[in-house]
């Protein structure tokens, strides 16, 4: 069983290098590559990721749905690993996923922890273990397998936000759901940026506007009203 593991980036020069060199010590025999696909980067996250081992290609369409979805196009794995740049999963995660398709999971994700000691973001953290809408966004990093993917049409590339949850909440539809035990750490950059308040109202409404049938232009202003940050 061989894993393709795919990071959808744009300008993370800053952060590339360090999860390709962790995702390579960890990775086992059945890791077969790392994919980093790039969304039309200004600095230099592509000459990075390629220097530190991972195959780099340039996404002919930007946006992370697009990215993770041409990724997935050329992997050579029959499992697929979507993984963010500043997202960091157990060690175990190759085990992890290869066990959990052999107990018939054929997608799944990670609880996650924040790479931050604040009290709060624990508390956002802990909901991750239960089977809730909005605890299937990419955060939490994202298997399935190939088959799995192609069958549900992959990640629809005309969405530039909510992607992840419509995505997951299709494709796992008519099959078993592994949610791990274990932890991926995420960064807390989005709330240092802004505020946790700030996230928590700006990740409502959007979820809320999804639900309400809003556009993914309607969407996105609103976000970028919101938060600093995407």
């Amino acid at each position: 069983m061989q894993l393709s593991i795919i990071i959808p980036a744009y300008n993370e020069a800053l952060n590339i290098e360090r999860l390709i060199t962790y995702l390579i010590k960890y990775s086992a025999q059945s890791v077969t590559e790392i994919i980093v696909v790039d969304g039309g980067s200004s600095d230099n996250t592509i000459e990075i990721a390629k220097n530190a081992g991972a195959a780099v290609i340039k996404s002919p369409q930007k946006g992370r749905s697009a990215q993770m979805h041409y990724g997935a196009s050329i992997a050579k794995g029959c499992v697929l690993y979507f993984v963010h740049a500043d997202t960091y999963p157990p060690a175990s995660f190759a085990n992890d996923i290869v066990a959990a398709i052999n107990d018939g999971f054929f997608i799944g994700r990670y609880r996650t922890k924040f790479d931050s000691s604040k009290w709060y973001l624990k508390i956002n953290a802990w909901f991750t273990r239960f089977d809730w809408f909005m605890c299937m966004g990419g955060d939490q990093t994202l298997f399935i397998t190939k088959e799995l993917y192609q069958s549900t049409g992959g990640f629809n590339t005309e969405m530039m936000i909510m992607e992840e949850y419509e995505f997951a909440k299709r494709a796992r539809e008519n099959v078993r759901y592994k949610i791990f035990k274990q932890t991926a750490l995420i960064s807390a950059r989005k709330y240092d940026t802004n505020s946790w308040w700030k996230v928590q109202m700006a990740n409502k409404k959007i979820v809320n506007m999804y639900k309400r049938g809003a556009t993914q232009y309607e969407m996105m202003i609103a976000y970028k009203k919101m938060l600093d940050y995407r």
